[in-house]
């Protein structure tokens, strides 16, 4: 070893030389990997078991990229670790296992290499140049052809390159960008803050990313102009205001649906109602109203998905009106006459004649034996038995569905399932607290009696099969 062209010492590696290396630590290779010793006392501070084809130092001398041929390794060099081993009078043989931290391992040939700050630029095998810090690699540019770095001007911001012809190339690299990355991965944010106001605006964002991969999201929420990053960035950080005034701004309806889920795992529930009608999520307003028991939200959703279309919604929330006639003329709009007539003949008997017209006509389009085949109560109540009872309950659970009750008598109501309408009904009649009184019933049924005889004594063969409400053999 040489110093001022002198030689100053000299020592046999123990496992012989294929190479050497300088920068911070003298790198001796061999077919065992490679040995790094310091530069005065010839000391083993580490041995790595691996075979670099280049070795380079950071300025400061915390930072080295081995490259070998298929990858390269980022490893911080601990000074102080090899200082109090010495100290300590316990420097093994084989060097300080603490000296050298593995930052990071990259899958890709390094062709030339240097480091400004902490920032390892380089160019590779297909021809591009890149730049890692902090775990990050950032594409500087892609070469046409093999080009090596001469080296970087900070006071130009340009990153040099030559060819084997002499042809030399520069490229625009912000010094200001690569000092801010240096300060961030050293920790000192007083001095990235500093240099914050000189790193161009177009930069930001990049820098952004830069600061949000080393898990600094809330800077990263500060520094980005990207409003997509930015939006992300107040989502993860559960930042409801920033997240709503950019949802706003973006008027989409995917940041929308995102906001909302996260005002519901905070719990503002009046966010996230204005969240799920930005966004259009008839679902998630339907649990959400009747999860609060808002009755005005369920009828305005009802109209609303009416009127875009979310039928099944519409007619669920009719139904948890008590609005049974809301949900009738929502199946005969939407061309389900046959549901509706099932429909009506469950909930709304009085509503049946109407609804086999109707099936009728439609069915007159398509087969006219099966549109003749329909009966109506009102020519063929003897098909339709039980229906004046029916009649009678529908008239009498109307105020009952009217009157929407509070969540707080759940307890004490007795189930659907339970309950029969029509024993209710007739014990209420019995007790006079119901009176019949459908308007037009009287004559209805005095239109069935006069007619009964006559309807009786025709041929039974010419009666319609009242396939829409009973089976008949």
């Amino acid at each position: 070893v040489f110093k001022n062209f002198k030689e100053k010492k000299s020592f046999r590696p123990e496992y012989g030389v294929d190479g050497i290396f300088g920068g911070w630590l003298l790198g001796v290779k061999s077919m065992s990997g490679l040995a790094l010793y310091d530069w005065d006392s010839l000391d083993l501070i580490r041995r790595i078991e691996i075979q670099p084809r280049h070795v380079f130092w950071s300025e400061s001398g915390e930072l080295v990229c081995l490259a070998t041929d298929d990858s390269y390794f980022i490893l911080r060099f601990d000074a102080t670790a090899v200082t109090n081993a010495r100290e300590s009078g316990e420097l093994p043989n084989d060097g300080v296992d603490e000296a050298f931290e593995v930052q990071g391992e990259v899958q890709e040939s390094v062709k030339t290499g240097l480091w400004v700050g902490d920032c390892f630029i380089y160019t590779n095998g297909v021809n591009r140049i890149n730049y890692y810090v902090g775990g990050e690699i950032v594409t500087i540019s892609h070469l046409d052809r093999t080009m090596y770095l001469l080296g970087y001007v900070a006071r130009d911001n340009r990153l040099y390159l030559g060819d084997k012809e002499l042809n030399i190339v520069s490229y625009n690299l912000q010094l200001s960008v690569l000092e801010y990355q240096t300060a961030v991965m050293r920790g000192d944010f007083p001095t990235a803050d500093r240099i914050l106001p000189t790193v161009p605006s177009h930069y930001r964002t990049r820098v952004a990313h830069f600061l949000e991969k080393q898990g600094f999201k809330e800077q990263a929420l500060a520094v980005s102009t990207d409003p997509e990053h930015k939006f992300e960035l107040a989502v993860q950080l559960g930042n409801l205001e920033i997240a709503h005034e950019l949802a706003k701004e973006a008027c989409s309806i995917q940041k929308w649906r995102q906001l909302g889920e996260l005002a519901t795992l905070k719990g503002n529930l009046d966010l996230t109602k204005k969240c799920l009608w930005e966004a259009q999520d008839f679902g998630g307003l339907l649990l959400l109203a009747t999860s609060l028991g808002d009755n005005d939200m369920v009828l305005k959703l009802a109209e609303d998905s009416k009127v875009h279309g979310k039928n099944n919604i519409s007619f669920v929330c009719f139904m948890l009106l008590g609005k049974l006639e809301k949900c009738l003329d929502l199946l005969i709009d939407t061309d389900r006459i046959p549901e509706a007539a099932f429909f009506a003949r469950t909930y709304l008997p009085s509503h049946m004649s109407r609804i086999v017209e109707l099936w009728r006509e439609s069915l007159l389009r398509v087969n006219e034996k099966t549109s003749q085949s329909l009966a109506d109560p009102k020519e063929y109540d003897n098909l339709f038995p039980g229906l004046e009872d029916a009649l009678k309950a529908e008239q009498f659970l109307k105020p009952e569905r009217q009157r929407l009750l509070p969540a707080s008598v759940y307890k004490s109501t007795l189930p659907l399932n339970e309950r029969n309408p029509v024993e209710e009904m007739k014990e209420a009649e019995t007790a006079s607290k119901f009176h019949y009184d459908f308007p037009g019933i009287a004559e209805f049924y005095k239109t069935l009696a006069d007619s009964e005889t006559e309807s009786k004594s025709e041929d039974n063969a010419g009666i319609p099969n009242a396939v829409a409400f009973k089976e008949v053999s």
